[in-house]
């Protein structure tokens, strides 16, 4: 299946940048799952005590990417301001509760997602709104 892509090398859908997003997020944690098997074998940590946080460096790129394909203009500064406050408060939230419960790479990982579905929500259609009303 292939990614459409806008005229500005943007992804055209919603649905295109929440599979780019989680395709990063997966590949975030099958590296970091090997490291946490590696250093608990090892002997030098137990297994989930590494950050979860460490899976949103991958989409992180993506967003930049999209964020540079936007061009230049007010528009991507304050969508892109709101979509990273909105994607790191409520994943930082989601993270504080889980952590009660679970290690931190549970607990980070599952911040992570929350993030960064709430930064694909808020950059793709926040941006689209926003470019329409100020045409």
């Amino acid at each position: 299946m292939t990614q459409q892509k806008d005229a500005g090398g943007r992804l055209a859908t919603i649905g295109d940048l929440l599979g780019s997003a989680f395709a990063g997020l997966a590949a975030g944690a099958g590296v970091l799952l090997v490291f946490e098997t590696v250093m608990a074998l090892t002997g030098l940590g137990e297994f989930g005590e590494s950050n979860g946080w460490l899976l949103v460096i991958l989409p992180v790129w993506l967003f930049v990417e999209e964020f540079r394909g936007e061009g230049f203009g007010p528009h991507r500064i304050m969508v892109g301001g709101l979509a990273a406050g909105f994607g790191v408060a409520t994943g930082m939230t989601v993270a504080g509760l889980v952590a009660e419960v679970a290690p931190p790479l549970v607990s980070g990982g599952s911040g992570a997602v929350t993030g960064t579905v709430v930064y694909c929500l808020v950059w793709f259609y926040g941006l689209r709104w926003l470019v329409h009303r100020s045409g």
